[in-house]
């Protein structure tokens, strides 16, 4: 899996439902749901509960992130 795969991925997807877990220090994780709403060269963003959440691709290939397609 590599960043151009992700964002190709990502791009079709524009406006879809996702659940993103985050796997944070000591066993802290995050969960949000949202729709994927805009696609950048290093990050794409989720809009959840009025708010915009940023994510970098990295974190999909290194698995410190989850993204679920709902």
């Amino acid at each position: 899996m590599n960043i151009e795969l992700i964002k190709k991925d990502l791009q079709t997807k524009i406006g879809h439902k996702v659940r993103v877990t985050v796997y944070g220090l000591r066993n802290k994780v995050e969960r949000y749901e949202g729709v994927i709403y805009k696609i950048y060269p290093n990050i794409f963003t989720i809009m959840y509960e009025g708010n915009e959440k940023s994510f970098t691709y990295r974190d999909v290939i290194t698995k410190d992130i989850n993204v679920k397609f709902l």
